[in-house]
Formats: C-alpha cells, structure tokens, sequence
C-alpha cells in the first residue's frame, strides 16, 4: 500500500481525494473484492467492504483511513485499514471453519478525509455517516486552489441505504511514545483528550516594509509572531506535561516581500487531560491576546472552531479488549487519545472499541513515522479476537445504528 504516494523520504502523501488517494482506494477495493467482500461507497467517499455471514443482521464495523498529510507516515490510518482488513477476513474464514458461532455481520472501511489537511474539517466521512455533518455542506468544502469535495471524488454512486452497524472497531499507531517507553504492545483506549480549537485572524495595516516608520506599524505578521511565541509557552506556566499547545497553518495576506502583512490567519489548538487545565489556558491565552493587541497594534479575532471536555469510550468496549488481550498473553494498558480519530464520532451511536499499537519514539505526521513488525503483527491478532467475540454478539444488545 505504501507504494501509492511514497515519497523520497520512506513515507506517503496522499491527500484525501487526490490521484494518490484514488488509486489508493482503487488497491483496497479489489483487496476486498478479491476475498469475496461486496464493496459499496456512500456519498460521503467512505468505502465499504460487506460481508454477509447472517442475512439481515446488522454489521460489525471495523477500519480507519487511508488519506494521510503532507509527506507522512505509512502506518497512520493506513495501518488501522489494512489489520481491520485481515481481521474481517479473519473471521470469515473462522465462522466458514466453525471455529465463530456467528450473530452478526461484519464489514470494513475507509473513511474519507480523516486527515483534514487537503479539506476541512477532519473525520469529514464519518462526520458524516454519523450525522454530525450535513453531506451538502461537506462536498460543498473547497480546497486552497478552490476546488470542491465533490469534484475530487468525482462522480457519485446512487445513493444506497445506510449500513446498519452494531458496534464499531478500530486500532491505531499511538502517535505518542508512552507504550513503548513501558514496553507494552497493546493501549486500551479509554477516552480522549479535552480540546479547544480557533481560527485565528491577526488584523493590523498594510504598509511598506521600507519606508513606514517603525512606531507607526501595525504588521499583523509580527502580532502573529508574538502569538506563536504565547501559545508555546502556555505549556511553562501550567504544570508540566499538562497542555499541548500549538499553532498551524499560517496565512498572510498580501504576502508580499516589500509590504508588512495586513492579516494573518490561523489555526490555534490547545488540548489538555484536564478540564481545569484547558480552562485555564483559555483564560491565559485571552490575557495574552490584549498583551499581544496593545504591544503590536494589531487587533485579534478568534472563533472557537472545535471544543469537547474528556470524553470517554465505552467501558463495556474497555472490559471486552481486556479480556482479549489477556486471553492472547499481549502486554496492555488502559490510555487516553490525544489525537482525534474516526472511532470518537462513531462511539457516540454504538458500542465501540479503540485499540493502539506502539510508535516507534512517539513519530507521527512525519515520513519517519513506524512501528515495529512484532506489534502491527500482535495488533491484527488482538483486533481479530475482537472482531470474531463482536461478531459473536458480545456487546450487542438488539439495537443497532444506521448510518447516513
């Protein structure tokens, strides 16, 4: 699969809808076609592989995606696609051998623009599937060069029914390094991080970088900077390790080498374990807001884009991993996400389990990004445990959800 966008540097670029994506999707298709899957894409781009092992029950769900960020890694999401991949096929061939009694179906996916990076927002697909994001107002997202969600995934199948899915699965290279530091191969996702997201425009006056005396400036490129600077140290002034803080995707405007910037806009992202922490960042990151407007005679818009408190999964998913860890012998250990992921929009409409694999020194968003064989190899064998007691029944209570 890492042939389809490598780069120089050993990782990928594919963005979602892109033609490295494409052929991507193309690959994963006839995998699953080839293995008897029916595979069906909803309006969205989300890829589903079906297979039916009891007529009209609903489906066990498992997968990540497979778009990635500018020159990434190989494993995020990619892998979380491929071991959900073997681990339904896993369970075919068990149930056809009699070694898994079934009550349900299973199903794979590939949820489309996870990433965000190409359109915004992230987890669009599943966003989507969930209900949580209008499918109009989703294809309707431009790129940077202006074009549409709907025109990079191209034509459109008819609309079909939504799946109607019992529980939900997935795993996920940790994108941090405590798993591996404990050495432990397998993180059982308990909840995730609280947040704060903005879109940050820094507004100042357009004026000759040259000319304009210094006292008279208002460069929207330097209150950026010092906002930059704030943010970072957020992090020294709460207790250590307890904020994560950064700033992202700058754009200023006129951009010119000749004129100082009259706006520059932004993303702003603060996330903590802590409510308490998160809210107090908040109130420090607005004190320094006047600082930064007073000092650089710029003014400051925020618009809170994104915000959840902790949030957890469910427990009943927590136990059930646990008990398939410990019944293979692999090391584990409950963990919280910081990252967001497809499974946090689909815990909140089934029963859901989140599994992590270790990162080879916490790399992730980078070429260098990797995890060792021996842990994606013990992680397929722990998601298909899971997948065969899911499909089992374990978990499901008689309700299921129909996505959109």
């Amino acid at each position: 699969m890492s042939a389809f966008g490598a780069t120089a540097g050993g990782g990928v670029e594919r963005q979602a809808g892109s033609e490295a994506d494409h052929a991507t999707r193309a690959w994963f298709t006839a995998w699953l076609t080839e293995r008897g899957f029916t595979v069906r894409e909803d309006a969205i781009g989300n890829i589903f592989g079906l297979y039916e092992l009891v007529p009209g029950a609903p489906y066990v769900l498992m997968g990540s995606h497979l778009d990635s960020q500018p020159l990434a890694g190989r494993f995020d999401g990619a892998y979380g696609v491929l071991a959900a991949a073997h681990a339904a096929h896993a369970v075919v061939r068990a149930s056809a051998e009699g070694r898994v009694t079934p009550t349900l179906n299973v199903a794979v996916v590939d949820w489309f623009n996870e990433e965000g990076s190409r359109f915004a927002p992230s987890m669009m697909g599943s966003s989507v599937a969930t209900g949580k994001l209008a499918l109009a107002e989703a294809l309707a997202v431009t790129d940077t060069a202006g074009i549409t969600v709907a025109e990079a995934l191209g034509e459109r199948p008819e609309p079909v029914p939504g799946l109607e899915v019992a529980s939900y699965a997935e795993i996920h290279i940790e994108q941090g390094r405590l798993l591996e530091e404990a050495q432990t191969t397998i993180g059982l996702v308990h909840a995730t991080w609280a947040a704060s997201k903005y879109r940050i425009s820094v507004n100042g006056a357009q004026a000759h970088t040259g000319a304009t005396v210094m006292e008279d400036r208002r460069d929207a490129l330097y209150g950026a900077s010092l906002l930059v600077v704030a943010v970072r140290e957020l992090t020294e002034l709460l207790p250590e390790g307890a904020l994560h803080s950064s700033v992202s995707e700058m754009e200023v405007l006129p951009n010119s080498p000749v004129t100082l910037a009259r706006q520059v806009n932004m993303n702003l992202d603060l996330r903590s374990a802590s409510e308490e922490v998160l809210a107090r960042a908040n109130e420090l990151l607005a004190e320094k807001f006047e600082e930064i407007e007073a000092k650089a005679k710029v003014s400051i818009e925020r618009r809170l884009t994104h915000a959840w408190g902790l949030v957890d999964y469910p427990a009943a998913g927590v136990e059930l991993a646990r008990d398939s860890a410990a019944s293979l012998g692999l090391s584990h250990t409950p963990i919280m996400t910081v990252a967001g992921h497809d499974s946090t929009n689909l815990k909140d409409v089934v029963p859901t389990v989140m599994l992590f694999v270790p990162s080879i020194q916490g790399v992730s968003h980078n070429e260098a990004e990797d995890t060792r064989d021996a842990d994606a190899v013990d992680g397929v064998a722990m998601l298909s445990d899971v997948a065969a007691r899911l499909v089992g029944g374990e978990l499901y209570r008689g309700e299921s959800y129909r996505l959109s």
